[in-house]
């Protein structure tokens, strides 16, 4: 993965409301949780003219319980990405070289992200300052072997109801991982924030959407990084296991 998105005003405009909202969310009591990679996929990128992902802001609002059911009222359109996850150890600024970037990466591990696709792909700095389409999160636990980024033999196979959807090798999708670290510490010292320690980074989809219904239950398989599950209902009401603070 390589390419700079921050060239983008669009982009730019985008991460700034986006921020700003975030911002609020932790200024409220939400806990710091991270960042995603948003629009990986090379189709996707077609479409919108840009040559490189873009980033997202997590927090514990969204957090699930690994396990947890999640509601889909109010939903648009709700999907699942399978998602490796990428544990930081270490406070990243800018213009970092891919060894200490490397070196940063303190473990790996499983991850879900629950998109609602609730706007065209047609106008980018909206879908920024929409967080990428993000609604919901789950990680599982930090796999400390993996320390350093390493994803031999990381392949992904996502089950909806018991039946395979989708997997990947996730080596070939992601490519070098501290080059994924270097993108997210960029983009966001332009927009005035640093990669931190204890930062988890959910790094982009393994495969495309799968998109879910209620009733739905999704099981993902990382194999060496471990296995998620998560349900989906039509309660309105809150989600079960998410987490607080």
């Amino acid at each position: 993965m390589s390419g700079r998105a921050a060239a983008d005003p669009r982009i730019a405009r985008g991460l700034e409301a986006q921020l700003r909202a975030w911002r609020s969310r932790i200024a409220r009591g939400e806990r710091r949780v991270g960042w995603k990679i948003g629009l990986n996929l090379p189709p996707v990128q077609e479409r919108l003219g840009i040559s490189a992902p873009v980033i997202g802001a997590l927090s514990s609002g969204g957090e699930l319980t690994p396990g947890a059911s999640h509601s889909l009222a109010g939903g648009a359109r709700v999907g699942v990405e399978p998602e490796v996850a990428v544990h930081v150890s270490a406070a990243i600024p800018a213009g970092q070289s891919r060894e200490r970037a490397a070196a940063a990466i303190g473990a790996l591990g499983a991850g879900i992200e629950v998109v609602d696709i609730d706007m065209p792909f047609d106008d980018l700095e909206r879908i920024l300052a929409g967080n990428v389409f993000q609604r919901a999160f789950m990680l599982g636990p930090a796999v400390t072997e993996r320390a350093g980024g390493d994803l031999e033999g990381v392949f992904a196979r996502l089950r909806r109801n018991g039946v395979e959807q989708e997997s990947a090798l996730a080596g070939d999708v992601l490519g070098d991982l501290a080059e994924i670290v270097i993108l997210v510490a960029d983009l966001l010292a332009e927009a005035g924030e640093q990669l931190a320690a204890g930062d988890v980074i959910i790094s982009g989809s393994l495969t495309p959407i799968v998109w879910v219904e209620a009733g739905d239950r999704v099981e993902l398989d990382l194999g060496p990084l471990g296995k998620l599950e998560t349900s989906f209902t039509a309660n309105p009401e809150r989600d079960a296991g998410a987490r607080e603070g």
